[in-house]
């Protein structure tokens, strides 16, 4: 008895520790064959081996229900049917001459079975308990291996839907990206990244994560994504952004933290801005080959509350690549993360590839993967000077006459006369509204991609409202037109005062 108790020890252990249905029917089987039969056939559930709930066989009678998948078979020449139909359909074991097929039951469903031979029979009841109790440990991990599959399922498909399935296409930046997710299912975690267009002709490119994994950090993951994304709308500085997002953490009520890097990319003044919450720096790919790590300050996780997110600028060149990853791409256990982003650097410097390619590439030299990836890759390409007029206008009443003839000079210099009369009626109402209020001089832009890009900076604060115009009044008829005639425009505050702009189609 003892022997017999120690094996079943050693077996159950082997069985339950799997979290795969297939791996728990081999171990079942590889337990079994040649310690207690001849030869062993193991039958599965088809509905085990998916990501969606299923409900395994229901006793009926002698009904066997929905179709079934076998596993393993040792040896594998042998293959064993005869009893199975019965033991499915009764839930109990049948036990011929020198076959028995027992039922894999857990928590009142029966998901497969197991079939036995064994040339000198099956009359020993040890044996036969020992057969009963495996066959109940391979169903209880079995349906243990689903269950989790299922939960992993769900926090994946929550955590993809959440995340951008493709980044804008902007003027000035090229972006690639990749993300996957643990190859361990249970380490979902809350990686996220993302590309947000800014008005200006900047971006502002995001990655971040969740600390922990599971259902809860893909669901504060989705959240921090949505507010960044919110902050985003409202132009505000790099450093505000986390500041105003970690005050929203620390409202959730739970103690969740997260790092965020968030970089503002000005292709026309070719500047990065960035602002950190103790997330990994970013890599610089200068256009010459170079590579650098990012000095960029460390900060503190969101979530940890009353600290200042300080803001670092830097200037960049047409050409430049900027990586940014979270720490999946580059932790190697034992190993200091400072060390990974070193290696990081190392291997982005061997060759510079196209984007697509250098996405491949490092993902494939990752090392064993324990957690989620996200990488964000961008080209910087800038927007080039001859695509830019700018002008600052003294507040007179003579300026709106003045935009209209540099509007017109100007349009007409980059081929774009078709675009004339609605631009500059447009121009001229925002430019009309800022003289009236504005004390210092206005700045009026021009930025040629595939749209046109016109905005108006002046010092007065107050953002211009939409409204209804009614017949008798004098006013508020100048941003029903933009809005009618422009394909996008907003308008947002500054350090100084405000900005309005407005976009053309130009294609």
């Amino acid at each position: 008895m003892k022997a017999a108790l120690e094996y079943l020890g050693e077996a159950t252990a082997r069985i339950g520790t799997r979290l795969d249905p297939a791996e728990t029917a081999r171990a079942l089987a590889g337990a079994l064959v040649p310690r207690l039969a001849d030869a062993a056939t193991v039958y599965l559930s088809e509905g085990l081996f998916t990501g969606h709930r299923d409900d395994g066989h229901r006793v009926e009678g002698h009904r066997v229900e929905g179709p079934l998948r076998q596993v393993v078979c040792l040896p594998s020449v042998t293959v064993l049917t005869d009893g199975l139909e019965e033991a499915m359909g009764s839930g109990e074991s049948v036990l011929g001459k020198t076959d028995l097929a027992v039922p894999l039951q857990v928590r009142g469903r029966i998901l497969g079975a197991v079939l036995l031979r064994r040339e000198q029979g099956f009359d020993d009841e040890i044996e036969l308990m020992l057969v009963a109790q495996l066959a109940a440990q391979a169903a209880l991990a079995a349906d243990n291996a689903h269950r989790y599959r299922v939960s992993a399922a769900a926090a994946d498909t929550l955590q993809r839907s959440m995340l951008p399935t493709r980044l804008p296409r902007l003027a000035g930046i090229d972006l690639h990206h990749r993300y996957l997710p643990a190859s361990d299912h249970a380490r979902i975690g809350g990686d996220w990244f993302d590309a947000i267009p800014l008005p200006s002709s900047r971006i502002a490119l995001v990655v971040g994560d969740v600390m922990g994994h599971g259902m809860s950090s893909a669901a504060i993951m989705g959240q921090l994504r949505t507010a960044v994304q919110t902050l985003a709308a409202l132009d505000l500085p790099p450093g505000q952004v986390l500041r105003q997002l970690d005050g929203l953490a620390q409202g959730m009520g739970e103690a969740y933290l997260a790092t965020c890097l968030y970089v503002v990319y000005d292709p026309v003044a070719r500047r990065l801005t960035f602002a950190n919450a103790g997330h990994l720096p970013p890599v610089l790919m200068r256009a010459d080959g170079t590579t650098e790590l990012l000095a960029v300050p460390e900060g503190v996780p969101i979530g940890v509350g009353g600290v200042a997110f300080e803001p670092v600028e830097m200037a960049v060149a047409d050409g430049d690549r900027l990586v940014l990853c979270t720490d999946g791409l580059v932790e190697v256990r034992g190993s200091d993360i400072m060390t990974g982003m070193e290696g990081l650097r190392t291997e982005l410097a061997r060759r510079r590839l196209s984007l697509d390619a250098q996405c491949e590439e490092l993902i494939r030299a990752l090392p064993d993967r324990q957690d989620d990836v996200a990488l964000l890759m961008a080209d910087l390409q800038g927007i080039p000077a001859s695509h830019v007029a700018r002008w600052m206008l003294q507040p007179r009443r003579q300026t709106p006459a003045k935009v209209r003839r540099l509007i017109r000079s100007t349009l007409r210099s980059w081929g774009l006369a078709d675009h004339i009369d609605t631009t500059e009626l447009l121009a001229t109402e925002l430019v009309t509204n800022s003289v009236r209020y504005a004390t210092r001089p206005v700045e009026l832009r021009l930025v040629r991609t595939d749209a046109l890009l016109v905005e108006v900076t002046d010092d007065d604060f107050a953002l211009p409202v939409l409204r209804s115009a009614a017949d008798d009044d004098e006013g508020g008829r100048g941003l029903q037109l933009v809005s009618r005639l422009a394909r996008r425009w907003g308008a947002t505050r500054t350090t100084t005062g405000k900005v309005v702009w407005f976009e053309q189609p130009l294609v």
